[in-house]
């Protein structure tokens, strides 16, 4: 049996490393981890490789945020793989910086990625980890925040929450998703 593991955020290079692609930034630690290589395929950028014993395909779609659920619905279609064996991990302005909140199930939160993938899905229950961004920013300027690049000061943060994010989705892949829930959450 396969995991799927979905980072979202958006394709192009103006939006490398801002607050709405944390996603894609965990998908590729995880690869760096894994020594995984990616390759540009249908709806998405994809690398495959192991976890101890378990095969994991890393997913950052290309479909866009507000389109995830198209990538979603086809790997899970072409791997054949059930939804408690996927994983979404995307950006939360809920969340403080850095904080992390692993569900196997819940609302799309107001978040369009998310809201896109439950509607293609027809479910609210699959895994999703929600990784903390914050949400200092001016009336009206939410767009050009979670669109923005991170402050100098938020760096280290973000770089060792990434980290940590990418230990969260192996738990949940070799431990199953109550103890890294357990382990990880908060």
């Amino acid at each position: 049996m396969k995991y799927l593991i979905f980072g979202l955020g958006n394709i192009g290079e103006q939006y490398n490393h801002t607050r709405h692609n944390i996603g894609f930034d965990v998908i590729d630690r995880l690869a760096r981890d894994m020594e995984a290589v990616f390759s540009l395929q249908k709806h998405a950028i994809v690398a495959e490789g192991r976890i101890r014993n378990k095969q994991v395909v890393l997913i950052k779609p290309t479909t866009f945020m507000n389109l995830s659920g198209k990538a979603v619905q086809y790997y899970m279609q072409q791997y054949k793989t059930p939804l408690e064996n996927i994983m979404v991990v995307t950006d939360d302005l809920a969340l403080n910086l850095g904080t992390l909140r692993m569900r196997t199930k819940g609302s799309h939160g107001g978040h369009n990625g998310l809201r896109n993938i439950e509607e293609t899905l027809q479910s609210q229950q699959y895994p999703r980890l929600r990784f903390g961004i914050g949400n200092s920013f001016d009336r009206h300027r939410q767009i050009d925040f979670v669109l923005g690049k991170w402050r100098p000061e938020e760096e280290p943060v973000v770089t060792e929450k990434i980290r940590t994010a990418a230990e969260a989705v192996t738990s949940f892949i070799l431990e199953g998703p109550a103890p890294a829930m357990t382990k990880y959450n908060g």
